[in-house]
């Protein structure tokens, strides 16, 4: 059998030999004591998603300041990365007429 394929089963025979942690102390008190919390029906989450009124024309010129700096950021990391002088010597090449 090739080694690339006794490799996985070495890694799972060596998993299983492993002692399984210790989770009972990594809990607090506190946090096993909490009450479960509160299951709520989605269909009032969604009506209360579906209000109108939730953007006023108040909250229109913040929207498009943080859609504009959006933009500008995405502008940005579109640029590109190397300046034109680099960029040109890479062009150039490696000279290996020396190495020979």
């Amino acid at each position: 059998m090739p080694l690339h394929r006794l490799a996985p089963l070495c890694l799972i025979l060596l998993a299983a030999c492993a002692d399984a942690p210790s989770l009972d102390d990594r809990i607090s008190p506190a946090a096993a004591a909490a009450p479960y919390p509160v299951l709520m029906p989605l269909a009032p989450l969604l009506a209360l998603a579906a209000q109108p009124g939730q953007i006023t024309p108040q909250t229109r010129p913040r929207i498009d300041g943080n859609a504009a700096s959006l933009r500008a950021r995405a502008a940005r990391l579109r640029a590109s990365v190397i300046d034109s002088a680099t960029r040109a010597r890479m062009q150039r090449g490696i000279d290996t007429s020396a190495l020979r």
